[in-house]
């Protein structure tokens, strides 16, 4: 709904309700006209008119131009029909025209459709055809006129600015739907262009030959791609030097990852539907790679479990590449009452201070993207605990509240 959807509510509420007022000072003075014929033929031409019209002030798209000055015009004719039905000095004394306060929903409705602006003229108008009809500048005119031309354009203002803010709103909601797209095309990027072209610029260069060309191109087109994806990302503002690790802070491994069939393999259809987690993450496991899990499945929706077992694999492809060969990884997945805790240890060489930040910055994606990126997706933390010769440990938190709530959207 509009921002501005209220104040169409609230004016049609108004124009009934001032039309009950105004009939009801119809009725209390009506012996006291000169005419009182012809003030009823008016106040009936204005009940039918504010009935008639009633759905025309309940939006903006209905709520025309020439709707509005016909508005007005019935506003003023009454104005102006006042010193024709009522006595002189009834009219002296300030007593209210026949349209009286309704006339002020006539001038609202330019200020809700046109802004301070409309609603100036508008209001201009209306002061006179009020003076016109006092014969003057009595005192008591010139002041409720001036506050029907205040209100009318401070209200108008506020349109404006509520407009404003609602464009403003909806702008930033669709630059952080793509941010979070190009979030998610950049990791499935990161996980498998990026890796096949560093593989094949490694295994190029081993070969020689017309080979050793192509891994040159392809390493060319791995830093333009990583550049691209890099730069179109919008990086989270929390950065730490000692708790990030990045999986392509150092050269690819000469040889691939032993293959690991694909989470989205053994996915339910429905993303929403229950998947034990640990069916995901045990195929990671392997000669150097121990697998600890609860003896219960740890359920968690399609979507979640998928997103979680792909940052897992992404921190194991950390250890491949960074902590050798022979390096030994374990992987302990813990089932809280309100939170599943992965947590992946290596016995590599660590991660030296700062290492982590600068491979951000240098626009590397492993943490960025292939880890942080899916646990901030799923409400949860990345944090990682490393000191040089001790290994790095990496502990992977997502809240079930988090989870459930991802489930129900």
């Amino acid at each position: 709904m509009s921002v501005e959807q209220p104040l169409w509510h609230a004016l049609t509420a108004y124009r009934v309700l001032t039309l009950i007022y105004a009939l009801c000072l119809f009725v209390y003075s009506f012996h006291d006209y000169d005419r009182p014929l012809g003030a009823a033929a008016y106040m009936a031409v204005l009940t039918v008119w504010t009935a008639l019209t009633f759905r025309m002030v309940s939006s903006a798209e209905r709520c025309t131009r020439r709707f509005l000055i016909g508005d007005l015009a019935v506003a003023i004719t009454g104005i102006l029909l006042t010193p024709l039905v009522d006595n002189h000095d009834r009219i002296a004394e300030g007593t209210p025209t026949l349209p009286s306060i309704w006339t002020a929903g006539a001038v609202l409705g330019f200020a809700i459709k046109g802004g301070w602006r409309w609603a100036a003229w508008a209001s201009t108008v209306v002061c006179a055809a009020n003076i016109i009809e006092r014969g003057g500048f009595a005192q008591d005119t010139v002041h409720m006129l001036m506050l029907v031309w205040v209100a009318s354009v401070a209200i108008g203002y506020v349109v404006e600015v509520a407009r404003a803010s609602e464009r403003t709103l909806a702008r930033a909601l669709r630059i952080e739907a793509a941010t979070r797209e190009r979030e998610r095309l950049a990791r499935d990027i990161h996980d498998s262009v990026l890796q096949v072209l560093a593989m094949v610029q490694r295994r190029g260069a081993a070969i020689g030959g017309e080979a050793a060309e192509l891994g040159r191109m392809a390493g060319e087109q791995e830093i333009a791609l990583r550049s691209l994806v890099a730069t179109g990302l919008v990086t989270p503002p929390r950065a730490a030097a000692d708790d990030r690790h990045d999986l392509d802070e150092a050269e690819p491994p000469a040889s691939p990852p032993a293959p690991v069939p694909a989470c989205a393999d053994t996915l339910p259809e429905d993303a929403a539907d229950p998947c034990d987690l640990r069916a995901l993450i045990a195929p990671h496991a392997g000669s150097q790679v121990t697998f600890s899990e609860p003896g219960a499945p740890v359920v968690l929706p399609a979507a979640a479990a998928g997103e979680l077992a792909a940052a897992v694999g992404a921190a194991l492809d950390n250890v491949r590449v960074h902590a050798g060969d022979g390096a030994r990884a374990w992987i302990l997945l813990e089932d809280e009452p309100n939170a599943v805790m992965v947590t992946v240890r290596d016995d590599g060489p660590g991660i030296p201070e700062g290492r982590l930040a600068d491979a951000e910055r240098e626009g590397r994606l492993g943490v960025a993207l292939s880890i942080r990126g899916r646990l901030r997706d799923l409400g949860g933390t990345a944090e990682w605990i490393s000191a040089p010769g001790q290994g790095t440990e990496v502990e992977l938190t997502v809240p079930k509240p988090a989870l459930n709530a991802k489930d129900r959207t």
